[in-house]
């Protein structure tokens, strides 16, 4: 005997497992994952940016950090200027000649002594530390046929430099300047050579004698 069953065609068309609604929810899934991959790709893209910004503004610290440093050490490095003319009391009047060796001239009046490094009762600068420094020497006096103005820088005992001039009347200057690296010690003077004079006046100041540190090494 044969045995038909009759399924309904509501059954067929539409069985317990919904398609679409798991589409559906397929379909959201990967609307989320897409959303999430996007999500990701900007923050791996805005973690690169934050990355590069970190970059410069380590590499910015560091500059200001080196400036910083540089400027604290220049604050730190001692202040030293000096300038000096030969004479302090008013009225001209010449110094020399001197007849036996070398003369060191005591430049009396001080106009600048910063870092009191130069002894105006000696005419000597002593460079406080290692460093270049800057020099300069004026030098007056009378023409004479007889003799000259010749002035020499010495450092401690070597001579440097010279300021020279000659003429049979009238006023002579000579000017000159040096730049030198200096020990710490090292003791800067002006000297007046045998048998020449130098002239100044108190109130007009002819002849000098200055310095300063350029840079401590």
């Amino acid at each position: 005997m044969l045995n038909v069953w009759v399924v309904p065609a509501d059954e067929v068309v539409s069985p317990n497992i919904n398609l679409l609604e798991v589409l559906e929810k397929l379909t959201t899934m990967e609307k989320r994952m897409e959303s999430m991959e996007n999500e990701m790709e900007r923050l791996k893209t805005e973690n690169k940016e934050q990355a590069e910004e970190l970059m410069i503004l380590n590499k910015t610290t560091v500059e200001t950090n080196i400036k910083t440093d540089e400027l604290m050490k220049q604050n730190q490095a001692p202040k030293v200027a000096f300038s000096a003319s030969l004479l302090s009391s008013f009225g001209p009047q010449s110094v020399g000649p001197f007849h036996n060796g070398l003369h060191t001239l005591i430049y009396e009046y001080v106009f600048l002594n910063i870092g009191d490094t130069y002894d105006p009762n000696t005419g000597i600068f002593t460079a406080p530390v290692r460093g270049a420094y800057a020099f300069r020497v004026f030098s007056k006096a009378f023409g004479s046929p007889e003799r000259d103005v010749t002035a020499g820088l010495f450092k401690n005992d070597q001579h440097i430099i010279s300021t020279h001039g000659h003429q049979a009347s009238g006023f002579i200057s000579s000017s000159n300047g040096v730049s030198l690296l200096l020990e710490e010690g090292d003791q800067m003077k002006v000297n007046l050579y045998p048998g020449q004079w130098i002239f100044d006046d108190g109130e007009h100041h002819h002849s000098t004698f200055s310095g300063h540190l350029l840079f401590p090494m």
